[in-house]
């Protein structure tokens, strides 16, 4: 399967606070917060949500194409991402600008507080998915960007009658109900956390069975509690793939999208392709930073099948596949 990565592309700075947050917010005082944590740890990761995607997509054998925008420093990047087998011919370098970068600082807890500099993102909304490929591709993921740039990609890819896979994720407090209304319309599929679908229900003024309603397949995923697939009426709930250690939230949503997305290209029932997403998630969650997990296909399929029972499906990984898909 031809599949395109949309979103962003940045640098991650992630940090620990040894305490909680929630020991510092008083609720009388939530309209005047003025707050400083004093953090123990801090690196410096690759990141970046539509990276992040491409990224485990390809530990799964596949070779998908990264768009996005980026800044003049991104050559070192650029080179991970295609030793890792992303595509990257579909990436545009703005020279003027750095890359976008994410500043996280999680605590003992695992409560994130975080901020986003768009950087060179702000410059994705000047290029269509016919500006930086030739072909009509199989699928394409719109994951959080610049809202512009996510506007025009659903536009686009309506207009072309190409399948898209709605993930507004860390965008959904941005975005207007009106804004995520039209843009899920025509949706293969719409991928969020079970917060985020409550304040797209809230925005937009739907209810929740009328969220389902709105796509073909509504994948919200719950945490540790798992996953929940809502599709032709009915409702799969997934068990949670459970790590050995927890190091790092950061970046197990995206990982779990690349195994939903895999799955789907192979053709797998649903219920599968969110369980081999667990996995994903959790080989993240295991690590620091959001592309430091590793694993050979059959690494993977060994481990899921340890808590998983695939009936045999999973051997499709462990056959060749083609460049282009």
């Amino acid at each position: 399967m031809d599949i395109i990565v949309t979103g962003s592309i940045a640098y991650d700075y992630l940090m620990r606070f040894p305490g909680r947050f929630s020991e510092y917010f008083i609720g009388e005082q939530l309209h005047q917060i003025s707050l400083s944590f004093l953090v123990e740890q801090m690196t410096k990761h690759w990141g970046g949500n539509g990276a992040n995607i491409a990224y485990s997509l390809a530990l799964l054998g596949l070779r998908p194409h990264l768009a996005g925008t980026v800044g003049r420093d991104f050559s070192d990047y650029r080179e991970w991402l295609e030793r890792a087998g992303v595509d990257t011919s579909t990436v545009r370098e703005i020279p003027d600008v750095f890359t976008a970068s994410f500043f996280c600082n999680t605590d003992l807890d695992n409560n994130q507080i975080a901020s986003f500099y768009s950087g060179a993102m702000a410059y994705s909304k000047q290029f269509a998915l016919a500006d930086v490929y030739d072909k009509k591709p199989d699928m394409v993921i719109i994951s959080p960007n610049d809202p512009q740039a996510m506007m025009n990609l659903a536009k686009e890819c309506r207009e072309r009658g190409i399948r898209f896979i709605y993930d507004p994720s860390q965008q959904v407090p941005r975005l207007t109900g009106e804004e995520l209304a039209r843009d899920m319309q025509g949706a293969y599929a719409l991928v969020v956390n079970a917060y985020e679908a409550e304040i797209i229900c809230k925005k937009t003024g739907k209810t929740f069975d009328e969220l389902r309603q709105s796509v073909e397949l509504l994948v919200v995923t719950h945490g540790k509690d798992g996953s929940r697939i809502y599709q032709n009426g009915s409702v799969t709930s997934v068990t949670a793939f459970p790590p050995r250690e927890i190091k790092d939230p950061t970046g197990g949503g995206d990982a779990f999208r690349s195994g939903l997305l895999r799955g789907i290209a192979a053709g797998w029932p649903m219920e599968l392709c969110a369980q081999v997403g667990s996995l994903c998630a959790t080989y993240a969650l295991e690590k620091d930073g959001t592309q430091n997990h590793m694993y050979t296909i059959p690494e993977f399929v060994e481990r899921f099948r340890t808590f998983y029972d695939d009936q045999g499906q999973l051997d499709s990984l462990l056959q060749p596949v083609s460049t282009s898909a």
